[in-house]
Formats: C-alpha cells, sequence, structure tokens
C-alpha cells in the first residue's frame, strides 16, 4: 500500500507515493538522491542519520516517510547556501573535525539546531547535544571546538 507524500526539503516541495514502511533516511537517499544523510546503524545508536524535522534533530532511520508529512527537513546538502559554506561546515574544516566524513552530516545538523536554540553553547552543552553521535576518527575534541567556533563566528 502507497501513500502520497508532500514534504519541503532543502527548500523545495517534493511530491510523490511512498510505502508506508519506507524510513526517511531511505526516503532522502534512494527517492530523492540526497546520499548526504548517511544509513548507518539504522538503528537509532549511531547518529549518522541525523537530519533535522520541523527544526528539531531526528535520527531519520527512526522516523518513517509517511510521519513527515507536510514537515520541512533539512539535509547536509541544504547547509549550504548560495555557494557559501555554512559556518558549521567552515569551522569543522578548519578544525580538523572531518576526517573520513561519515559521521559529519549527522554532527553538523545537530550542531545547527543546538546553535539556533543557544548561540553561546558551553562545552557540556555541545557535549549533551552531540551525546547520540558516533565518531571513530576524531576523539570528539576537534568537533567540540569547531562548534564553539562556529557559535562565536555566528554571533
Amino acid at each position: 500500500m502507497k501513500h502520497h507524500l508532500t514534504v519541503t526539503v532543502n527548500g523545495e516541495q517534493w511530491e510523490g507515493e511512498v510505502e508506508l514502511h519506507l524510513t526517511l533516511v531511505r526516503l532522502l537517499r534512494e527517492e530523492m538522491g540526497l546520499v548526504g544523510t548517511k544509513a548507518g546503524c539504522e538503528i537509532g545508536e549511531c547518529g549518522a542519520c541525523t537530519v533535522l524535522l520541523s527544526g528539531e534533530p531526528v535520527q531519520s532511520c527512526l522516523v518513517l516517510a509517511v510521519e513527515a508529512e507536510g514537515a520541512t527537513i533539512e539535509t547536509v546538502e541544504g547547509l549550504a547556501t548560495g555557494g557559501k559554506l555554512h559556518p558549521l561546515q567552515e569551522a569543522f574544516m578548519e578544525k580538523g573535525a572531518v576526517q573520513c566524513g561519515f559521521c559529519t552530516p549527522g554532527m553538523l545538523l545537530a550542531s545547527k539546531a543546538l546553535l539556533t536554540r543557544h548561540p553561546d553553547p558551553g562545552v557540556e552543552e555541545i557535549k549533551a547535544a552531540l551525546s547520540g553521535h558516533l565518531c571513530r576518527c576524531t576523539g570528539y575534541e576537534s568537533i567540540i571546538a569547531a562548534v564553539q567556533l562556529a557559535a562565536a563566528r555566528m554571533k
């Protein structure tokens, strides 16, 4: 059985027919070609699939596409505007917070949500915001430093 779905992804409206069991990560990657959202563990443990759903970070592997009906979704592809990287993306590069890159899209979007709520977060707030994200490369210190740098630049 299929369901007609209308969502706005990175500012663009998308409409289509989706299976009721299709997850949001699969919709983004397979139906829309937005492969920046990573399908990691697919059980909500790693955070690699994090997107912003109506401004809130969610693990898109745990959200059915039909649950996003009428919502706005932001993926890592939507961070840069007009050919200019988002301050978080610039800071992640400058601080060496991008190594293999697999966790980076989810980290960026969780960080964006944090900075929207708390423009000047402390280290503990950053750690809490990123606590559901696993990174096997960086040791997290460079990621925390990048979020702090971006916060300072976005003031």
